[in-house]
């Protein structure tokens, strides 16, 4: 039974998604700032809070349809706006380092509602036929048929064509296989860019400057992902107030020099929007992307304002 928690998205692996969630599923910079810039009002991804109250209607959603087949079913945690902050390849926010640190808490925060989610108690209780009906019923069954997507940057996904979550999506975005293939296409074009984006000279400069500023402040490191990677190093054995002082230090240093002593977040940004410029040939998807975003905003709000 998967859908125990919707979590916030995991920063990427390749190293430019400087801001969080929304960022890499529509444009090179965050919702908020989108909105903000945007004149027309579909042409931008969602804000945090915004896809926030589309996943908890999604989750609505799945929970009438798995009642009308028979089974009890609580809606699943999703992931509040402070969890979707802090994902990306650099921190961008001083006060929310301040306050989380790298999210250490907020991610134990997430382990904890997943070992209480009373679904999980719900299926194990359930004989085996129920069981392996119930995550059919919830997930989809793969031999019943699938939908596939190409990836931009090569490969495919599969997906149930038929689940309580295709038809909550289905109802939210309005065409489950429309929503799929654009929501894949758009949300997977960093790795396109990527490679070239980190190896512009503009970025290398930023980056040295940020790690010249980490070091003026003890901190020897080349890159952010590198802080990540040692950070379980750094705690391990120290008591928990201790563990998260060393974080927070760590964190707020980070925040600061890649914010108000560096160009690095603003440099990354505006790399990053030049970069998906250039992909032209992927601009229709993602403002289909977008609409269909916004579509299923729209829904939400009718959804959250009918449980009321």
């Amino acid at each position: 039974m998967k859908r125990t928690f919707v979590s916030a998205c995991v920063a990427t692996a390749v190293a430019v998604a400087v801001v969080g969630c929304t960022a890499a599923a529509g444009s090179g910079i965050s919702g908020t700032d989108r909105a903000q810039a945007d004149g027309t009002e579909t042409e931008r991804a969602l804000t945090d809070a915004e896809q926030m109250l589309v996943d908890q209607a999604r989750e609505l959603l799945v929970q009438e349809c798995m009642v009308a087949e028979g089974f009890r079913y609580w809606p699943a945690a999703v992931a509040d706006v402070e969890e979707r902050q802090g994902s990306g390849y650099v921190l961008d926010d001083v006060d929310w380092a301040q306050e989380h640190g790298y999210g250490t808490a907020l991610r134990d925060r997430v382990v904890a509602i997943r070992r209480n989610d009373p679904n999980h108690a719900y299926v194990e209780a359930l004989p085996d036929a129920e069981r392996v009906r119930y995550s059919r019923t919830l997930d989809g069954d793969p031999s019943a048929g699938v939908l596939t997507a190409e990836l931009p940057v090569g490969g495919t996904v599969q997906t149930p064509r038929d689940s309580c979550l295709a038809q909550a999506k289905g109802e939210l975005y309005g065409d489950f296989a429309a929503w799929f293939q654009a929501e894949k296409v758009a949300t997977n074009l960093v790795g396109l860019y990527a490679p070239d984006l980190m190896a512009d000279e503009r970025f290398r400069v930023a980056l040295g400057a940020w790690s010249e500023c980490m070091r003026e402040r003890g901190h020897d490191y080349p890159d952010p992902p590198t802080i990540r990677g040692e950070l379980p190093l750094l705690t391990d054995g120290l008591s928990g107030k201790k563990a998260r002082e060393v974080e927070r230090a760590l964190a707020v240093a980070e925040a600061t020099c890649a914010t108000r002593e560096t160009s690095l977040v603003r440099t990354a940004r505006d790399l990053e929007s030049e970069y998906r410029g250039r992909l032209q040939q992927y601009r229709d998807v993602v403002t289909e992307h977008q609409r269909l975003q916004h579509r299923a905003l729209e829904h939400a709000r009718e959804i959250h304002a009918r449980r009321g």
